[in-house]
């Protein structure tokens, strides 16, 4: 006796539910996650600072994080034991990256040790603690595959692009940390530090591309904040200072301030995108459950839309003159697939045209770096302030009718003597 379609169809509308419950338990698992990361970002900026400045700041906003990480840690392994679970179907990668992470969590008590002890130094301080991030950071890329659920795909593109961004964030934050707190600017540090600024950029215009209308919106409005301002300026002053020059450090808790409240900004988008995400889920649920148990109603909607290709030859053949040309086989799940691809085709696009613009904005921001260098050799060697210094740049320029960066660099390669005031100079010392 022939089995009947409703028991197929009972079976498909099962999975489908299956389906969802598996995205809402990555969900639940990428919260715990993004929450711990959270608390080692903070750690990892607080220990830096702590180290750059040999245990005189931060010291116990570094154990307070360290407090913090600990349960969640503790919630991530019990929430690991569940992806074992055969229900779960979790991949190869995911489980691979679960091992790497777990190694890195048992690892986290020695280097915790190291920074008590000042057996590391600062910069391989961040180095470790990224190390330890990043993996977490790509687990989380995997369990937001927006390919497991076409549904949500835009949203977990957003999602994984804002982790991202957020991480360099964190990154940027630590660095700078070490900068101010060690008093010394550093040529390879301040780089480090133009590409973090990058790579935020980058990711960020994406998340935002991707984000639902709101959440894009709440966005916008954090970048017209104060704070952004005045992170642009202590920006700034990192990464125009010329190397081996001072910084002030008493300008080090302003920094960690200021980029610990745009991480909070960013950590509060991650949570609403989780939640939206959650949310999608609850009703999913509802919806295919309520469906699931209307077995009738599951029928007629399946006679009422029968398969793609199916359609496309009973069209084929019902008109007296045919088309022209005859149906094609799409592919599995071609509407889903199609859908992605020009998502990935997009993207692509919009990350060239970002790169060139990002290619533009390094090269703008090495010119200010130089000009910088210039007005500063002005001001030390002739006692210019520093509109005088960026005047007298300028006016050169526009004389010898050559770029403002060229005469900045020219200033920056002439040597000490061509600053030497002539004899009876007034203003000489």
């Amino acid at each position: 006796m022939p089995l009947p379609a409703s028991r197929f169809l009972l079976r498909a509308k099962q999975l489908e539910i299956e389906s969802v419950r598996n995205l809402a338990s990555r969900a639940e698992l990428a919260t715990t996650v993004g929450q711990l990361v959270q608390v080692l970002q903070r750690e990892r900026g607080a220990s830096t600072v702590f180290l750059a400045s040999q245990g005189q700041q931060l010291a116990d906003l570094r154990d307070q994080a360290r407090e913090m990480a600990q349960p969640l840690a503790d919630r991530l392994r019990a929430q690991f034991d569940e992806q074992l679970q055969p229900n779960r179907c979790a991949t190869a990668r995911i489980m691979a990256l679960t091992a790497w992470v777990l190694m890195d969590l048992t690892a986290l008590d020695t280097l915790r040790q190291q920074v008590d002890q000042a057996q590391i130094g600062a910069l391989d301080c961040i180095a470790a603690f990224s190390r330890i991030i990043a993996g977490l950071v790509e687990l989380v890329a995997q369990l937001a595959d927006p390919t497991i659920h076409p549904g949500v795909s835009r949203r977990l593109v957003a999602y994984v692009h804002l982790v991202q961004g957020k991480e360099a964030a964190g990154q940027e934050r630590a660095l700078g940390g070490l900068l101010f707190a060690s008093g010394l600017a550093s040529d390879p540090q301040q780089q480090r530090l133009a590409h973090l600024i990058e790579a935020q950029d980058r990711n960020l215009t994406v998340f935002a591309e991707f984000a639902d209308d709101g959440l894009k919106a709440q966005w916008d409005r954090l970048q017209l904040t104060p704070q952004v301002a005045q992170l642009e300026r202590l920006r700034r002053t990192l990464c125009s200072a010329r190397p081996g020059t001072a910084l002030d450090t008493e300008l080090t808790n302003r920094w960690f301030d200021i980029t610990s409240e745009r991480i909070t900004d960013l950590w509060q988008l991650e949570t609403e995108l989780v939640q939206g995400l959650r949310f999608y889920c609850a009703n999913q649920l509802e919806t295919l459950e309520q469906e699931l148990a209307d077995t009738e109603g599951l029928m007629q909607r399946l006679r009422e839309h029968p398969p793609a290709h199916a359609d496309a030859v009973s069209a084929f053949f019902s008109q007296d003159e045919p088309p022209p040309r005859a149906p094609t086989l799409p592919a599995a799940d071609t509407q889903a697939l199609s859908s992605m691809v020009e998502q990935l085709q997009a993207q692509g696009a919009r990350l060239a045209r970002m790169e060139i613009e990002l290619e533009a904005a390094k090269r703008a921001l090495h010119e200010r770096k130089v000009i910088e260098r210039a007005k500063g050799v002005l001001m030390a060697r002739l006692g210019m302030t520093e509109e005088t210094a960026f005047r007298t740049l300028q006016k050169t320029a526009m004389d010898q009718n050559r770029r403002l960066l060229d005469i900045a660099e020219a200033t920056l390669a002439l040597p000490d003597l061509a600053f030497a005031r002539p004899a009876g100079d007034p203003t000489a010392h």
